[in-house]
């Protein structure tokens, strides 16, 4: 299948214009290559806006703030159009990832995609973007909490192991469909203290007999204290280069705010 040739911008003018990725040398397979684009790891004015109470630190004695968790958020103010605000979660996330399998790994690999959580309940401070592709319906979600390194790096080890102990396996839906589960490793820029990343398919049927194709990829990066968790997904096009890019953005982004520290914010 062939694509536009014209670039995806991703990133307002008011932003510095920095590239992260000038080549696409982390593709996953043979998968065709989206439309390009760029991408800063400058903090937007509009992100960092924050009341008083906000700048206090959390308790837990997380490195950032709540002000500074959404300042490191990656918005549809840096991926453009046609990205934009969730219309809602899809069909597909109840349809699909709400299945069940014998093995017991496979089985909570399904779990954190659909509640978004490899590394649990959040230990501080946290935020949460939700953003649609208008031409693709992809969704892509992107969320930054504080969770204690050792629990982060754990679960990056678990998922590296999961393209060996999860390849290939079947999954029942709640709806009574049988999806065909594929894993696979997708490499990530060398951003932050440690990361991992997976392209997970899912083919199957519909309630009505279609055949449906899920792409989803998971992708995290622990900085200091913090971790960002992506999810990019969908039902037609899921660009590779997409997940890997704006994990690298956001690891820069954060990285940034974590050594400003909390004054600024």
């Amino acid at each position: 299948m062939t694509h536009p040739p014209a670039p995806r911008a991703l990133l307002a003018s008011a932003l510095s214009v920095t590239a992260l990725l000038a080549t696409a040398g982390c593709s996953v397979g043979d998968e065709p290559r989206p439309r390009w684009f760029s991408a800063s790891p400058a903090v937007s004015a509009s992100a960092t806006a924050a009341s008083p109470a906000d700048e206090q630190p959390a308790g837990s004695g997380a490195a950032l703030t709540e002000a500074q968790a959404r300042a490191a958020l990656v918005t549809e103010t840096d991926l453009g159009e046609p990205w934009g605000p969730t219309r809602g979660a899809r069909t597909w996330r109840d349809g699909l990832l709400k299945a069940t399998t014998e093995k017991r790994d496979c089985q909570r690999l399904l779990d954190v995609l659909y509640t978004e959580e490899p590394f649990g309940a959040p230990k501080g401070p946290q935020a949460t973007s939700a953003l649609d592709d208008g031409d693709t319906d992809a969704q892509l979600r992107y969320r930054v909490a504080a969770h204690r390194p050792a629990d982060v790096d754990r679960a990056l080890g678990w998922m590296k192991s999961l393209p060996g102990r999860c390849g290939r396996f079947t999954a029942a839906t709640t709806r009574g469909g049988i999806q065909n589960v594929e894993v696979h490793d997708l490499p990530l820029s060398a951003v932050g203290d440690a990361r991992q990343a997976l392209r997970v398919t899912l083919a199957g049927e519909s309630e009505e007999g279609e055949l449906t194709y899920l792409t989803m990829d998971l992708a995290a990066v622990r900085v200091g204290e913090e971790a960002i968790t992506l999810t990019n997904g969908g039902l037609g096009e899921v660009y590779t280069e997409v997940t890997q890019q704006v994990a690298q953005l956001g690891a820069q982004r954060l990285a940034e705010l974590t050594k400003r520290g909390r004054a600024e914010i």
